[in-house]
């Protein structure tokens, strides 16, 4: 990062809607749509409301702004990423889902169903390991170290917390993430591929990266 110009902290309430568009953009990679433009079947600006009223819901999950560290460039939020135990992570991010579609108005099992497409492909670390995911950068700041400097503080933070392992996990075909998630130390784990969901997303399916911490 930029000497004197970069900072890494917790993100606040108050970075609900930054949150949120980092995780469509995390969510689609390379690609035109991601899970949430997939799942929800809205327009951006929709996704965008709905997975920001997640980032502050009163459920925690990997939506959840407690969970996110951000890069701050110039005195403005420029990258962020979720670092948070792997345990349970599935089961928080259904009823954080759950209980903003019930405040919405909009049909949870729907959500559900159409967001299934991604089930047979996803991977995703054991319990006993540090989970680093939704890791994106505002495109104007990229190229200035922070998503380098965000996993290094997250692994800082994981080890802390007593975890010996990480695990991120991306689409195939992310090369730009592929490449600096590598950077960071981590190396190939396993991955699934569908035909289904390739022929949905455009992406074979999801790969997953470990390193020690």
């Amino acid at each position: 990062m930029a000497p004197g110009r970069s900072s890494i902290r917790p993100a606040r309430p108050d970075d609900a809607g930054f949150i949120a568009r980092i995780i469509v953009a995390a969510q689609r990679g390379p690609m035109p749509r991601g899970w949430f433009d997939i799942a929800l079947d809205r327009d951006e600006a929709a996704c965008l409301a709905f997975i920001a009223r997640l980032a502050v819901a009163r459920t925690r999950s990997w939506y959840h702004v407690a969970h996110f560290l951000v890069a701050e460039a110039d005195g403005w939020p420029a990258a962020a990423l979720c670092a948070m135990p792997a345990a349970g992570t599935l089961v928080s991010a259904r009823a954080a889902i759950a209980e903003i579609a019930a405040e919405s108005g909009i049909d949870a099992a729907a959500i559900g169903q159409r967001g299934a497409y991604a089930r047979d492909c996803w991977v995703q670390g054991g319990d006993g390991e540090w989970l680093i995911e939704h890791v994106a950068s505002n495109p104007a700041y990229r190229g200035r170290g922070l998503a380098q400097a965000l996993i290094a503080r997250a692994l800082t933070d994981g080890k802390a917390a007593g975890y010996a392992q990480a695990s991120i996990s991306f689409l195939i075909g992310n090369q730009a993430a592929e490449r600096c998630y590598a950077m960071a130390g981590f190396a190939f784990a396993e991955e699934k591929r569908d035909a289904a969901f390739e022929a949905l997303t455009g992406s074979p399916g999801f790969r997953r990266f470990v390193r020690a911490m």
